[in-house]
């Protein structure tokens, strides 16, 4: 992804980087976030690493500096639609031509005929169809070059710019600037693991093995000498709601001291690190600019953001208004 940085945001990048080996020093000469505005959604997040990371009673030792991110909606765009379901029914419209039936077939017919009322009707169960088709059947290999060779053409049919590049700027800089400060990110995701995991590296700057997501059946082959992981049409674990929090304590062993979200689908996330001892941050972004991006949030089909927002104020959440607290919401805007 190309980036165009000022001088200034260019010398904040080298020292936050040279602070990765000593995560306590503070880089309080430089502003760590350029792409967001001052207000109070900034200096809650400038306050809390400071605290945590300073000498004192709220001091909270780099092994326990874990921060948990949602990615669909609160690193990058997830509207229209959702950029996996986007990539699934390509991948139907790919596959097609292998299975005719698929014409008269649903949820298939609703991909091909871009039958947006039909597709809603088959439901939960028409998308674990589609998913069982288009992700499974394959191994982890496999299935991961072909995400990657998807990622490499695919445009945001909005934006028209790759998907790696609809990524909000001012997350990016907090990926870093939490990085700088000791602190350990997570994608703690309801996208499908191996989906997010091919390009998170490159795009956040989180390793796939830092990624957390719903995850398909998988069993070990081996096939005179192809020893592989098979993915297999079936559900494992779904990674949504309540399931964030197991996961997290499945995969992560430690409770977060930092969570970050944006739809109903990260309240329990959230619960879960803000109800730990200690000082705690949760945030939500609430996308409320509809020129820029998108603005939505209760009534939205698409990253709902409902109850947890009613839930902010008593738990004392940050709320990330988009339009007023980011200057810029993609790179080179």
């Amino acid at each position: 992804m190309l980036i165009r940085v000022s001088t200034l945001v260019l010398a904040c990048s080298l020292v936050l980087s040279g602070c990765q080996n000593s995560p306590d020093v503070k880089t309080a000469s430089v502003d760590p976030l350029p792409s967001w505005n001052d207000g109070p959604a900034k200096k809650a997040i400038v306050d809390f690493v400071g605290q945590v990371t300073a000498k004192g009673p709220n001091f909270v030792p780099v092994e326990d500096r874990i921060a948990t991110f949602d990615n669909d909606g609160t690193l990058w765009v997830e509207q229209p639609i959702y950029t996996e379901v986007i990539f699934t029914e390509a991948r139907v419209q790919q596959m097609a031509a292998d299975h005719p039936d698929w014409k008269k077939k649903q949820p298939f017919a609703a991909v091909l005929n871009h039958d947006a009322k039909a597709l809603a009707v088959s439901g939960e169960k028409g998308t674990a169809e589609l998913l069982a088709v288009t992700h499974t059947g394959m191994s982890d290999e496999q299935f991961d070059g072909i995400v990657t060779s998807w990622m490499a053409t695919a445009k945001h049919p909005r934006f028209q710019r790759p998907f790696t590049e609809c990524i909000y700027q001012p997350m990016v800089e907090l990926l870093r600037y939490l990085q700088a400060n000791g602190f350990t990110n997570y994608i703690v995701s309801g996208g499908e693991q191996e989906f997010m995991r091919p390009w998170t590296d490159k795009t956040y700057g989180i390793p796939r093995e830092r990624v957390i997501g719903t995850q398909m059946k998988t069993a070990f082959v081996n096939n005179g000498g192809g020893a592989a992981l098979m993915r297999l049409p079936q559900l494992d674990s779904m990674n949504d709601g309540p399931g964030k929090p197991v996961n997290i304590g499945r995969f992560i062993g430690r409770r977060p001291i930092a969570a970050f979200g944006n739809s109903d689908g990260d309240e329990q996330m959230l619960e879960y690190t803000t109800a730990g001892s200690g000082l705690r941050f949760g945030a939500l972004v609430h996308h409320t600019d509809a020129v820029r991006e998108y603005a939505y949030d209760r009534e939205s089909k698409v990253g709902t953001l409902d109850k947890a927002l009613d839930e902010a104020g008593e738990k004392h959440w940050t709320v990330i208004d988009m339009r007023s607290d980011w200057k810029s919401i993609f790179s080179g805007q």
